[in-house]
């Protein structure tokens, strides 16, 4: 079973992550970016949410682990 906080974060990492082309593409088309502002929006509140919900807190190192423990959970 995935742990939520650990989902949270992992789902908010990728989101936060795939933004980032449409939010350059239209940078560079000087257009709003408001697809790409809206997903990283809703990626940012998601890890906020599970570093703010989980007890110890997440630190740089600790990603690697957390998305593997997601992974793992997901696949069985």
């Amino acid at each position: 079973m995935v742990n939520i906080n650990d989902l949270s974060l992992v789902i908010g990492i990728l989101l936060t992550v795939f933004s980032i082309p449409s939010l350059l593409n239209a940078w560079t088309q000087d257009r709003l970016p408001r697809f790409g502002g809206i997903i990283c929006l809703t990626g940012m509140v998601l890890i906020g949410l599970a570093a703010a919900r989980n007890p110890s807190g997440y630190g740089l190192s600790d990603i690697p682990a957390v998305f593997t423990r997601v992974i793992r959970g997901l696949a069985s």
